[in-house]
């Protein structure tokens, strides 16, 4: 299994966090980290000045106490505000700054940011250069194999890419105009592979084990990133480092332990975001892990409504134990 380095940093293992918005919150991010993943990217940050004071971006920006090496993305177009938002990010902890040029959502793209991007190369180019000359920590780069089927330029912009001093990057096997549809296609991130030397780090539909492997032995790619797989099953890290190891499968966790791993998250979002929030926040997550457990939705719905951290700690409880009664 390829040793992955990005800069001065030698990873745990190859198997890494995508960065999400609205996910990959702190203790979404450290519950990953214990869970096997080697590294965990931060939720996007704006480069716009005006927003880092809000309490979303003050969120986004806590990495107190968190383990392991904080990689921070930044999102926007304007070569200038990019390299301020790296300074700022490595100011406030960052060790490595991610350049985001993969993020498909509307309101990104019609700021020109995320994969919006990939259409200007010369403006690609500004902005990696900019960034790399603004900082002396590691920067990467996550993007999409191109702006739709037509105009998959990924090998064009990896070459841009490692000509500006990128230290890593991160390729999604899909297009802006693909969205999340469709099937992810590692035809690209193979091609762009075998035309830079820095490590690249493959992204998109990574669901189980057996897929993680397949898409390195086909890609040839150094690393893979786990995005939405990763939602309520945060074990996925260790289930693919353990098999990627040892060809072998590790057992799924016992209910016991969702269980614990449930209740340990929802604890950490209750601390971290607060009244009312953090009960809002977990809502989607407790979903997510309840998708195979709770088939009809029947206590998602209760649990929903509930708005008291102390309210959606007894429910869930109660729940567990009713699972395991039956």
């Amino acid at each position: 299994m390829n040793i992955v380095r990005i800069g001065k940093y030698q990873l745990e293992n190859n198997v890494i966090v995508a960065p999400m918005a609205g996910i990959t919150d702190r203790p979404f991010r450290q519950l990953c980290r214990r869970l096997g993943a080697g590294l965990a990217v931060s939720e996007m940050l704006s480069s716009n000045p005006r927003v880092w004071k809000t309490e979303k971006s003050m969120n986004r920006m806590d990495h107190s106490g968190e383990s392991g090496i904080r990689a921070v993305q930044i999102a926007g177009a304007d070569p200038e505000l990019m390299a301020q938002a790296a300074q700022f990010n490595v100011a406030n902890g960052a060790q490595i700054i991610d350049i985001n040029m993969g993020c498909p959502a509307k309101k990104v793209n019609k700021k020109l940011a995320g994969s919006a991007l990939l259409q200007f190369p010369e403006l690609v180019e500004e902005i990696i250069d900019a960034v790399v000359n603004a900082v002396d920590i590691p920067v990467t780069l996550k993007i999409r194999t191109g702006w739709d089927p037509d105009n998959r330029n990924g090998v064009e912009i990896a070459r841009i890419a490692e000509r500006y001093g990128i230290a890593s990057l991160a390729v999604h096997g899909r297009t802006r105009a693909c969205m999340y549809k469709g099937d992810a296609e590692y035809a690209t991130i193979r091609d762009i592979k075998r035309s830079v030397s820095i490590p690249v780090v493959a992204n998109g539909d990574i669901t189980s084990p057996e897929k993680a492997k397949q898409v390195l032995d086909y890609t040839g790619a150094d690393a893979i990133m786990i995005g939405r797989a990763a939602q309520g099953r945060p074990w996925i890290f260790r289930e693919i480092d353990h098999y990627l190891r040892t060809g072998e499968h590790m057992q799924p966790p016992a209910i016991a332990e969702v269980r614990s791993i449930l209740m340990e998250h929802l604890t950490n979002l209750h601390m971290f975001y607060g009244e009312p929030m953090g009960a809002r926040i977990a809502r989607k997550h407790v979903s997510w892990y309840l998708q195979t457990h709770d088939s009809d939705g029947q206590f998602r719905r209760v649990f929903n409504a509930l708005d008291n951290p102390q309210a959606q700690v007894v429910a869930l409880e109660q729940y567990f134990k009713t699972l395991a009664a039956n």
